[in-house]
């Protein structure tokens, strides 16, 4: 299952997210810096939602009360729970 995620207070505009059932096939940053942002994408292929999301969630840039990481956390869920909602 694939998803796009418009992100809240960041750098990045979007985050592609590709799911093959509960592990992390593929992850995309649109905007952002770009070196930090492809070495995340990359550590977290393979791994599963779960894992990746509590590894991720709450991590804070510069005092925004959230981060590229911490929204990746949330694209995650997004796409993980809409298409647990489709399999219903």
């Amino acid at each position: 299952m694939k998803g796009l995620y418009k992100t809240e207070g960041v750098c990045s505009a979007y985050i592609g997210v590709e799911l093959d059932g509960d592990i992390i096939k593929r992850v995309e940053f649109m905007g952002g810096c770009q070196g930090n942002l492809q070495a995340v994408a990359r550590l977290v292929q393979g791994m599963h939602v779960d894992e990746a999301v509590q590894r991720l969630k709450g991590i804070d840039c510069g005092g925004r009360g959230t981060s590229c990481p911490d929204q990746l956390s949330k694209a995650l869920l997004e796409v993980k729970e809409k298409g647990m909602a489709e399999e219903a």
